[in-house]
This record gives structure tokens, sequence and C-alpha cells, in this order.
């Protein structure tokens, strides 16, 4: 055979055969999962279920995953209150303006801190720091807003919780995990810091802000004590006080406009219809920020 016409010859590819041990393992795995997913999934079914079920058979405990008796008694009271989508649309409100404040604040003071060479960067995140473990307490809050013109408005829920240290935290560490270079290119094409921040940096950083718009975005939808200490007037209370008023009201025997029978079936399954119709929105918001979660909590986490 002559010397152009003879072939190299070709490497061995070996196929890695997974182990009989690894098997074992992926099958113990998903099975584990599984059994994680169910026990994860039973509580919010049997949620949903006794919140369309009958009083005596939520009170015999018959209600597992699917409802029983069925019944839409609470959910009517609720609907026909104009007080209920009123506060619906406070919460809406509050959640959307608290959600924009912070995430402003908490970016703007994350960035700073991600820079290395700033004077007085050690100050700043212990100030951030301290707070995580002490606070000014209940009642000096309360005389700060009070004193502040802040309370019956929107601003006495979201300037007092407007920066969560943790969430700081994961965006400081995110920014910090970007490459200098990219700024350094950008100052030399003439950007200044907030041109920085808002072409290059925010750009790149979407799985992070939108891991802390969910985090943030959560926690004022559920938040009710804020609300509940700085509001005195009801048509501005958000709908997680006008629950907690008709469980109250509920359990009390106090329900204004509805019979013993109404009375009754509203005290059994108003807290499932309570949990219901305040996740319900977070649900539906979930799926579509969902992709980003684990990669904006991962790439924002401290790495050795």
């Amino acid at each position: 055979m002559s010397p152009r016409t003879a072939r190299a010859p070709r490497p061995r590819t070996s196929v890695h055969q997974p182990t009989r041990g690894y098997r074992v393992f992926q099958g113990v795995n998903g099975v584990v999962l599984t059994l994680v997913v169910l026990v994860t999934l039973y509580p919010f079914v049997n949620i949903v279920a006794r919140s369309f079920s009958g009083e005596r058979q939520i009170r015999a405990g018959e209600v597992t995953l699917w409802p029983k008796g069925f019944n839409l008694t609470t959910y009517r009271i609720v609907f026909r209150d104009s007080m209920f989508w009123r506060n619906y649309g406070n919460t809406v409100l509050y959640t959307v303006v608290s959600t924009v404040i912070a995430m402003a604040l908490t970016t703007c003071y994350a960035y700073v801190l991600s820079k290395s060479d700033l004077r007085g960067r050690g100050v700043l995140v212990g100030v951030a720091v301290f707070t995580m473990f002490f606070t000014g307490g209940l009642i000096p809050n309360y005389v700060l807003v009070t004193s502040l013109g802040l309370k019956n408005s929107v601003w006495a829920i979201a300037l007092p919780n407007a920066v969560s240290v943790f969430n700081l935290l994961v965006m400081k560490a995110f920014f910090e995990s970007l490459p200098r270079e990219l700024e350094e290119a950008a100052e030399i094409d003439g950007l200044n810091t907030y041109g920085i921040l808002f072409r290059i940096v925010l750009p790149l950083s979407k799985a992070v802000i939108a891991t802390m718009v969910l985090f943030y975005s959560v926690s004022f939808w559920n938040s009710w004590f804020s609300a509940y200490l700085y509001m005195d007037r009801t048509e501005l209370m958000p709908v997680t006080v006008y629950l907690r008023n008709l469980i109250s009201g509920a359990t009390t025997g106090g329900n204004a406009g509805a019979g013993t029978d109404q009375l009754s079936q509203v005290g059994a399954n108003i807290q499932a219809v309570t949990i219901v119709l305040t996740a319900l929105p977070i649900l539906c918001v979930y799926p579509f920020v969902q992709r980003y979660f684990v990669s904006g909590v991962t790439l924002g986490a401290v790495k050795g």
C-alpha cells in the first residue's frame, strides 16, 4: 500500500457505560424526588379541595384530594363584597410600587458595594449587615413612620422594608462576578458610571434581577402587618388584612350579612379560601420567572 493511500488509524472512542451503582443511585434519586414532589403538592391540592367543600365534610375530615359537598358559599361572600376588590387593588398597587422602589435601591446599593476600590466600602457593608441582626424595635419604627407623615399611604409599606440585606448581598456577589474588563472597555468608549450600569451591567443581570423581583414581590404581596399597623382606614387596607378580618369575623361569629348556615360554612373553609386567593396571583406569575430563579441565585452565590 502506497503512503498516499494509507489511512491514519481512527482513534478509539470509548463509550462510558454507567456502572450498576450509578444506575441504582439514579433510581433511588428518582423515587426520592418523586416522593418529595408528592409530599410538597399534597398540602396545596388539599387546600384547594377544602376551599370548594361543604362544612360537614370539612369538619368530618373527609376532604383529601377532591372536593366533597361542593360549595361556593365563602367565595360568593368574598367576591360580592366591593371592599374585597378595592383591597385587592390596593395589594396590587402596594406590591408594584414597593417592588420598584426596593429594586431601585437594592440594585444601586449592591452595585456600589461591588466596587472593591470604593473608599468606605467596609463601612457601608457593615451598616447593611448590622441591620440583619439589630432593629430599632416596633415602637420606634411606629413613631418614626408617624412623625414623617407616612401613615395611611403606600410609603408606610414601601419605604421601611425597601432593602432586604439578603437580596442586597446576593446582588452584590453577582455584580462582583462580572468581568471587570467589560466596564473598563465601556469607560474607554466614554460611558460614565450610570451608562455602564444601565447599558452594560443591567442587561447582563437579567437572571438575578428576575429572582430579586420574585423575592420582593412575594414578600410585599403576603405582607399584612405593616398595613395593619400603619393604615387606619379600611379602604386603604390590602387584601391580606381584609381576609384576616374575614377569618376573625367567621371564627367569632360576627360576620354581618351572613346567615347561620353561611357563617358555619365560612368558618369551616375560610382559611382554605384565604390561602387560595392570596397565593393564586403569585402562582400565575412564578412560571414566567422560574427559569431565571436557579441561575440567578447560583450566579450570585459566593464561590470558593
